[in-house]
């Protein structure tokens, strides 16, 4: 098993990014490039370092070149020729969704550049830099992957443009989209054009898509007997009832278990997703993380990277979500199904970042998508995958399924007992539905992992906008929320609850936000930790607010999608706020809710002196 270099800065720590670091390896050239449109940071946080030292480990010579200037092909050929591929990665978030707010203004800063620096990511990363390589390259293989590759392999809503694209695929010059988690899909691919396999005869290997030239698909298309063919480009661009029910289509077939290959066609093209892969066993997930990471921006950068200040003393335990909120695509990219590191492995993580010579004693994340799922099961995964007809925790936590914390908690108190550990905290992520059902959890985090707050998100509290968002309703978090406060009253604690919500989802209205702004005021939970909904590739979300349509049950779903409403049912969330003064009296005003302007204990706002 691979172990850690020493973790002083020196470059050749990290994977090169330029020729003379090459060089300091005795390396003549490079196999692969990766491209990324994130700075470059060797932690296991980023998906471009994950790749990159997993293609090293198996015996690859990997280069990185990190927000390359597009507007030439100069920055490209820097590294030269890849012997077998360049792998394109818009970074560790989607390009639109970096680039621009929810009110479609572009952002301030960018987390994951230097010192938040924006304008060094382009819009549609993943296709710019493409066709940059194929300028430079004409005859090297290009593989997409990442999260703005993986979650736009079919015709998508994109909100940016407000029209239905194409798929990544068919808008790019790339061979292979890499979809998911794609530790093993990238080796072999590696592995593959190592042996001298045309990139274009790469069709088999799960958990890929390609595409095929629509007039071969005519020929060969009874070949593709295990496959579902949903409707085409064109059809779903132009029917948004055909849109939603090719949304669920594609939905059932995301389970690397009883998951099929799926097709779709385009105008010009045939996209083609073979079926997912399988999640990594629990040895090889140790292994991923337990290569060697330097946990460092490259020294060539002389600002600090804020995404990693973040995240670099924090540990990922595990991949996978059972949650299946709408507006969250974690299922369409890691899955249902929860994959658990080894409590050896994270221990032995721990231990690493004790002797980084910055770190302070603190470990101040610990989790995955969601931070109490680590070790759950259900005993339905292994043979049959998780069921395609039911939810696992909407409306209630499925009897199926193991929400026992114990291996949670014996992690976390492993953890507590490494020397030169003082605090690890779990300060966010803690999915509340499943923590009320575990009072010796509940417990262990208040007495040990929390630092004054914790963040949790109950997203709304209307339950006609919680049923739409597959959130537990208002009465669940209530309880955990009572049941939190008793823990620390009798831990002789003075902790806090911090919640996150959303404004302008699918299935709300101004009236269910006031219901909520209502509730704000009667709970004693204001919170500037708001967000508008924002549309984001292959979400049940996205799909509705597209469509109006929601794709589980075909029902109609209202959607806010007026930018003044949107900007009103913001406002709400924030009543107190003395700018949002004018847009919270407008729409109480629209509502027929002018009891809640006033002096009274009850009113959300004063009254002033209206033009």
């Amino acid at each position: 098993m691979a172990r850690p270099k020493s973790q002083s800065k020196v470059s050749s720590d990290f994977l090169p990014m330029s020729l003379k670091e090459a060089a300091q390896r005795g390396w003549k050239g490079l196999d692969v490039i990766i491209v990324t449109g994130d700075a470059y940071v060797d932690h296991p946080a980023f998906g471009a370092a994950i790749i990159g030292r997993v293609l090293e480990d198996a015996g690859f010579r990997v280069g990185i070149i990190a927000q390359p200037r597009w507007n030439s092909t100069e920055d490209f050929k820097k590294m030269g020729k890849p012997r077998l591929f360049f792998a394109v990665t818009a970074g560790n978030t989607d390009s639109m969704v970096g680039n621009f707010t929810p009110a479609l203004k572009p952002r301030k800063k960018d987390v994951y550049s230097p010192d938040g620096k924006i304008g060094l990511r382009p819009n549609r990363a993943v296709v710019v830099y493409s066709n940059r390589i194929k300028e430079s390259y004409r005859d090297v293989p290009i593989i997409i992957g990442g999260i703005e590759a993986s979650l736009r392999r079919f015709a998508n809503y994109d909100f940016w443009s407000n029209k239905v694209r194409q798929s990544i695929l068919a808008d790019t010059p790339a061979d292979l989209l890499v979809y998911g988690m794609g530790e093993l899909q990238i080796v072999e691919i590696a592995k593959r054009l190592d042996r001298d396999d045309e990139a274009s005869n790469i069709n088999d290997i799960d958990g890929t898509a390609w595409k095929m030239e629509v007039r071969k698909w005519r020929e060969q298309k009874n070949d593709f007997w295990n496959y579902i063919e949903v409707p085409s480009y064109s059809e779903v661009a132009e029917d948004r009832m055909v849109y939603a029910k090719t949304f669920r289509m594609l939905y059932d077939e995301q389970d690397p278990v009883r998951g099929r290959g799926v097709v779709q066609k385009h105008p010009k093209t045939v996209v083609i997703q073979n079926k997912p892969m399988r999640a990594l066993t629990q040895r090889e997930l140790d292994h991923v993380y337990e290569l060697p990471f330097t946990r460092e921006a490259h020294p060539s950068y002389t600002e600090a990277i804020p995404a990693l200040e973040i995240v670099k003393f924090s540990i990922t335990t595990h991949r996978g979500c059972f949650g299946s909120c709408s507006f969250c695509a974690i299922t369409m990219h890691q899955g249902r199904m929860i994959t658990s590191r080894s409590i050896e492995s994270v221990v032995l993580e721990a231990g690493r970042l004790t002797q980084m010579k910055d770190f302070k004693g603190v470990i101040n994340g610990v989790g995955g998508p969601t931070a109490n799922m680590y070790g759950m099961m259900c005993k339905k995964w292994d043979k049959s995958g998780a069921c395609a007809d039911r939810f696992c925790l909407y409306p209630e936590p499925c009897p199926a399924l193991d929400t026992n914390h114990k291996k949670n908690i014996e992690m976390l108190r492993s953890l507590r007992r490494i020397p030169r550990i003082s605090k690890v905290f779990v300060g966010y992520g803690v999915r509340y539905d499943l923590a009320l059902l575990d009072d010796e959890y509940m417990k262990e985090l208040c007495a040990h992992h929390i630092s004054g707050q914790l963040r949790v998100a109950p997203e709304h509290c209307s339950k006609r906008v919680t049923d739409t968002m597959r959130k537990p309703r208002r009465e669940v978090f209530e309880k955990f929320a009572e049941k939190f406060k008793d823990f620390n009253r009798k831990l002789d604690k003075e902790q806090y609850l911090v919640t996150y919500l959303i404004s302008g989802h699918p299935g709300c209205t101004l009236e269910d936000m006031i219901e909520l702004a209502e509730y704000i005021r009667d709970s004693g939970t204001y919170t500037k930790h708001v967000q508008d909904f924002t549309p984001t590739p292959m979400t049940a979300a996205t799909c509705m607010f597209y469509t109006g349509i929601d794709p589980f049950t075909l029902e109609k779903v209202y959607v806010p999608r007026n930018k003044e409403e949107k900007r009103m049912q913001r406002a709400l969330l924030q009543y107190r706020e003395p700018q949002n003064y004018q847009l919270v009296y407008q729409a109480l005003k629209k509502s027929d809710r002018m009891d809640l302007v006033g002096n009274a204990w009850k009113c959300l706002i004063g009254r002033r002196k209206h033009r």
